[in-house]
């Protein structure tokens, strides 16, 4: 037989070529090439890929999202970022999703510029990559970062070809942002005070720390249908709202119990996301603290089995646990995790202590004695470099040089000497922060707004400085309140556990539209022994139109309480809403002079 000329040998390498492209792109539909048998997903991305498989099987279609991070994975478009970076291009389609999974969000039409966001356990750094931050976004962003709800920071305003140059910087500093966008798990959060708080009952670092790592160094914690949230309270002053995490910990102590050894343990909770209004339910589990990752992993491998590939509406832990049911997906966790898991029944469990709603402020007293930690007053999170570097600096001259952010919004400087803490005030003051505010502006949360965000349809920073302007010289409140103003559905501010929620909304005015507010009340955490989803109050409020009506709602609360310590929540679940309606009304505008 006579060799194939150079013309034969391009036609059947094209031909081959042709029929390896046809039989991924019909994997990557979970179709089965006739007359072959489907191929068994293996590697990292096997879990991933086999619940994709499935989908298809049962006749659903992937949706686009899945589809591309089928075609190559995310994490692996690393020349892809430096490419477009030394093009000085952004990403457009869906390159802007797949570059998340980088940390980098581009956010146009908002901003025409990046904005990466950071992964920090438990919102802990120290003073040299304080100042290392802000050496970055002077040099490849806007010079500022944001505090964000899962003690984190962001950093804005970075052009695309200093995108890679940002990401070098942060990973120089001993930090990352992998996978801290999209299908990801995202920040760790666990309490503010760790290690510090007399009344903790366990220091979360540790566990925040081992969870982090065992994040970036297990590839299919990457392969989710959605964004997942996982937090840790050890029971201290600062709540970290971990009833709205997908996996929330709560430290407790076993006092008693038959088969139970005295000690701490974790409850396990599942399924919080208060934007879908559903906070974490019990799941009646106790894990010893040495467990918590682990059983971590294996509810992600459950979520990541069983979540929906084929609408992102439904896509979140909460509805594959609505899915299958409580009981059977816990059942599939354990499954994952190779062992029946402990229940409590049985155990004698002493109660959470209770948080401070306020804690978060000010001068409080470490669990070291003469030590004492300084909760400061970030206005609605944002943050110069220049307080940056000046915050690093009294953090390492009067403290151990560690700062902590907090879901708040704020940070805290730790381990500040009794006797030096006057001077480290005078410091922050002298950075145009405060350690003491009103209690309208100590519970001030905001999520980024229209301003650098394309989803949010209001500016909620500039919005929430202007109510807290209005309202803190016409009410006299001496009691804490929480507002929290989110810019969109997604809730990022978490407005249905705010005393008072605002969610953006576009409210017709004439022949126009502007910007306004969706008004909820009465809604907590559960950390402060005040858990409930708030009440809708009020609809499609113009933001002129919304300063007044909060005078009065609050000034009803001041006026109507059955004692001076009932807090606004307890006021609000007294009532019904047409009841606060009728009470708002009839409460006075306090008129100030011009």
């Amino acid at each position: 037989m006579s060799e194939f000329d150079e013309s034969q040998k391009q036609w059947l390498q094209g031909f081959v070529s042709g029929l390896e492209a046809r039989k991924a792109a019909e994997r990557v539909n979970g179709r089965a090439v006739a007359g072959a048998a489907p191929a068994q997903p293996i590697g990292p991305d096997a879990l991933q890929h086999a619940a994709q498989d499935r989908a298809t099987a049962a006749g659903g279609k992937l949706v686009a999202e899945e589809t591309a991070k089928r075609q190559r994975n995310p994490l692996d478009r690393w020349d892809e970022v430096v490419a477009r970076a030394e093009a000085g291009q952004f990403p457009k389609g869906m390159d802007v999703f797949l570059t998340k999974y980088q940390g980098l969000f581009y956010v146009a039409p908002a901003q025409n510029s990046y904005m990466c966001r950071l992964r920090i356990p438990n919102g802990i750094l120290n003073a040299w990559q304080m100042r290392g931050l802000a050496d970055a976004a002077d040099a490849f962003g806007g010079g500022y970062a944001d505090v964000t709800t899962r003690a984190n920071l962001q950093i804005r305003e970075i052009g695309a070809a200093q995108a890679v140059d940002l990401l070098l910087a942060v990973q120089a500093l001993g930090l990352t942002s992998r996978g801290s966008g999209a299908d990801n798990i995202r920040n760790i959060t666990g309490s503010p005070t760790a290690g510090i708080d007399p009344q903790e009952i366990i220091d979360t670092r540790p566990l925040c720390s081992a969870m982090h790592h065992y994040i970036l160094n297990h590839r299919e914690m990457y392969g989710l249908p959605r964004k997942f949230n996982i937090a840790f309270d050890g029971g201290g002053r600062v709540p970290v709202l971990e009833d709205t995490n997908d996996i929330g910990f709560v430290a407790c102590r076993v006092t008693d119990g038959a088969g139970f050894e005295p000690g701490i343990y974790f409850r396990l909770q599942l399924g919080g996301i208060t934007g879908h209004l559903d906070f974490a339910f019990e799941t009646g589990i106790l894990l010893k603290p040495e467990e918590c990752v682990k059983v971590a992993g294996a509810v992600v491998r459950a979520f990541a089995a069983h979540g929906d590939r084929t609408n992102r509406q439904k896509a979140r832990l909460k509805y594959v646990i609505d899915r299958l049911g409580h009981d059977a997906f816990v059942k599939e966790v354990e499954a994952e995790y190779g062992a029946p898991l402990r229940r409590a029944a049985g155990a004698d469990l002493s109660p959470r202590p209770l948080a401070d709603k306020a804690g978060h402020i000010g001068v409080h007293a470490q669990k070291q004695p003469g030590k004492n930690y300084i909760g400061l007053v970030l206005p609605v999170g944002r943050i110069t470099t220049g307080q940056m570097r000046g915050l690093a600096e009294v953090a390492e001259r009067f403290g151990s040089g560690t700062l902590r952010l907090t879901v708040w919004q704020n940070l805290l400087i730790s381990d500040i000497a009794d006797r030096d803490v006057g001077v480290s005030i005078a410091a922050i003051q002298a950075l145009g922060l405060a350690v003491e505010a009103s209690p309208i502006r100590r519970g001030l949360v905001a999520c980024t707004g229209n301003a650098g965000c394309k989803f949010a349809a209001a500016n909620t920073k500039g919005h929430a400085l202007h109510l807290a302007d209005y309202l803190e010289p016409r009410l006299a409140v001496d009691l804490p309140i929480n507002i929290h103003l989110t810019g969109c559905h997604h809730s990022c501010a978490q407005h249905y556990i705010g005393d008072i929620g605002l969610i953006a909304a576009r409210v017709e005015r004439g022949d126009d539209s502007v910007e306004g507010y969706h008004v909820f009340i009465g809604g907590g955490a559960a950390a402060t022994k005040e858990q409930a989803m708030a009440r809708e109050y009020a609809q499609s409020v113009a933001f002129d139109d919304l300063p007044p009506l909060l005078e009065r709602l609050i000034a009803a609360w001041l006026d109507h309480r059955i004692a001076p310590g009932e807090s606004f929540f307890e006021f609000c679940r007294r009532h019904e809403v047409g009841q606060l309606r009728a009470l708002a009304e009839r409460a006075p505008l306090q008129a100030l002079a011009a």
